[in-house]
């Protein structure tokens, strides 16, 4: 009795596996505008949270100092996170050795850059910036040599 129930069982998975195939993701952005309207501002946001100025009256830190200031850092290190999964897709990724290693990279120091926002670590924030900075340093080395930042009119990126 029990291995008359073993075809009907085959048939019902097997019928699963030959559904329809998941829909694949359809990039709206191409890569530029990926930079330009989202990845860029922020890793901005991101950079713009914990340092500091030295002018002529000194050195000023600036550092989150309220709840908002927290969940902007927050927001953007997942932004940055996610930003590497969306560079990786089809459409989007330059080829499937140095481009994907790069994306691995930014989700990589995405990941790093929300675990000091989650421990409201403002040093570690600052130096998570740094790690954000290299990983779009060295993929710019690679695939955007002309292009310091996609929104620079100056470094053959802007618009």
């Amino acid at each position: 009795m029990k291995n008359s129930r073993l075809p009907l069982l085959a048939l019902w998975v097997a019928a699963g596996c030959i559904g329809e195939a998941p829909e694949r993701p359809t990039p709206v952005a191409d890569v530029q505008e990926l930079m330009i309207s989202v990845l860029e501002p922020a890793a901005e946001t991101y950079w713009d949270g914990v340092g500091e100025v030295l002018d002529e009256e000194g050195v000023h830190q600036f550092r989150p100092l309220t709840e908002e200031d927290w969940t902007s850092l927050r927001n953007a290190a997942f932004i940055l996170a996610e930003s590497g999964n969306l560079l990786m897709m089809d459409g989007r990724a330059r080829d499937r050795g140095d481009w994907m290693a790069h994306s691995r990279a930014m989700i990589e120091t995405g990941r790093l850059a929300l675990d000091a926002v989650d421990r409201r670590n403002a040093d570690a924030v600052f130096d998570a910036g740094a790690e954000v900075y290299y990983a779009c340093r060295d993929c710019h080395a690679r695939y955007a040599t002309e292009t310091l930042r996609p929104s620079d009119p100056h470094s053959g990126g802007g618009r």
